[in-house]
């Protein structure tokens, strides 16, 4: 985990460390190249979110710096385009 992972996690009741984790795991961010992971295993935290934003950043798996789009998984449809 990362230090605002832990921080969070301590800070909050367990209930909602544990509420926080768990969304934050269903959050996906994909690479223009394909590859994705989810937010936590990314380093960071989406709860209570909305929306799907797009960023710039390198990609840990082709090492580009592309787009990256965020969304929840069980928004995404398999011929939804999501660039």
């Amino acid at each position: 985990m990362t230090f605002l992972q832990k921080f969070m996690s301590t800070v909050l009741p367990k209930t909602w460390a544990e509420e926080m984790q768990k969304e934050s795991r269903s959050w996906m961010v994909r690479c223009t190249c394909g590859f994705e992971r989810s937010v936590w295993d990314n380093g960071g935290i989406r709860w209570k979110a909305k929306g799907n934003p797009k960023f710039k950043s390198e990609c840990s798996s082709c090492r580009q710096n592309t787009w990256h789009t965020m969304y929840h998984k069980s928004g995404l449809t398999a011929k939804q385009d999501w660039l």
